[in-house]
């Protein structure tokens, strides 16, 4: 009899927990609807952390649509509806064919490159895979399996003008490239390796890695140091203090010219 009285008293419980949680949702919601001023969009925040915990954003505010609220993470932009729980990943244009998230994507994107770069000033270089000796300052972020990649580190192999820290951030899609980072990383000559992986002499080869603390760590350090910038896509640079994402060649090229003709603007002077 104690026992079915226990059971009845933690099913009922329960049953209050459930109503409580679905009540808070709908009363979240039910303000979102309501409510017009400043506290829509604390509520919307509310709601964004209960429907998809796992998108840390960093900032919310209403969109030009009315019941619809802008999100963004990083350099991402999304579009989300909080009465209905539906969160959208496209482009808003307006009448004139005008792309509004075009616009705003070029002022988030400039905004995190001001952090990126102040964050890029502080890396542990010492870690890196140092690569050449110039008066360019580049720090690259690789996957050794990405072709963006290779194709950037074929450019930077035939320069003289720089010098290039590389950090290994190996993307999902590329299940042998962690194999690849630990191979670059286990040898004496690790600029040697890198140089020999890019150009994928050991695609396709049975090749040797190495269990070893230094390296375990150092790996985690790489890890590490991506995630603080916030790459998650490959390749990303960071050249002479200015953000260029994937493998744009002619930016990259155009910001190591802009330095040299600072330099000789100084010099003139």
């Amino acid at each position: 009899m104690k026992k079915k009285l226990l059971l009845s008293v933690m099913m009922f419980g329960l049953l209050l927990l459930c109503m409580s949680t679905a009540n808070a949702g709908t009363s979240a919601k039910s303000n979102i609807k309501s409510d017009a001023g400043s506290n829509a969009v604390s509520n919307v925040e509310k709601t964004f952390k209960a429907d998809f915990p796992d998108i840390v954003f960093d900032t919310i505010k209403k969109s030009p649509v009315k019941g619809l609220y802008e999100v963004t993470e990083g350099r991402r932009i999304y579009y989300f509806a909080p009465v209905e729980g539906i969160l959208i990943a496209g482009q808003m244009f307006d009448k004139t064919k005008k792309n509004l998230t075009a616009d705003r994507l070029q002022e988030i994107t400039a905004r995190a490159d001001e952090v990126t770069a102040r964050k890029a000033k502080v890396l542990p270089l010492n870690k890196a895979v140092k690569t050449g000796n110039g008066k360019h300052v580049v720090i690259e972020f690789t996957d050794p399996d990405c072709p963006f990649c290779r194709n950037a580190a074929k450019f930077f192999g035939s320069r003289t003008d720089v010098t290039k820290y590389t950090f290994f951030t190996p993307m999902p899609m590329h299940p042998d490239a962690p194999n690849k980072v630990r191979y670059i990383l286990c040898q004496k000559d690790r600029s040697k390796a890198f140089d020999e992986v890019m150009k994928g002499k050991i695609d396709g080869q049975k090749y040797q890695t190495c269990t070893n603390a230094e390296v375990d760590e150092l790996i985690k350090v790489h890890k590490s140091v991506g995630a603080t910038l916030g790459v998650s896509g490959t390749p990303f640079f960071v050249i002479d203090g200015k953000v260029v994402n994937g493998a744009d060649i002619p930016k990259i090229e155009k910001l190591l010219s802009e330095k040299v003709a600072v330099e000789k603007l100084g010099k003139k002077k």
